[in-house]
């Protein structure tokens, strides 16, 4: 199964996360499929970046986003 999840990067206490597309029984922060944006809740506002043309095709083909993820495309999208 695929989902659309967080990858954390970033420093000890300062997290920054891409928006990956990825394998479920990858590791968190191993092999990917494709990027399609970034999150960085550092800022003040959060920044949130997300490809929104390959959100809407990875959704029609199936892959399946985190509640997480859902969110951040709520917020990204007011």
């Amino acid at each position: 199964m695929v989902k659309i999840r967080l990858q954390r990067q970033g420093a000890k206490k300062a997290p920054f996360y891409h928006i990956v597309v990825a394998d479920s029984r990858s590791p968190r922060d191993g092999k990917i499929i494709e990027k399609i944006g970034t999150y960085d809740p550092m800022t003040e506002p959060s920044t949130i970046v997300i490809d929104s043309a390959k959100y809407e095709q990875w959704m029609k083909n199936g892959a399946k986003p985190t509640d997480s993820v859902k969110n951040l495309v709520e917020r990204a999208s007011k």
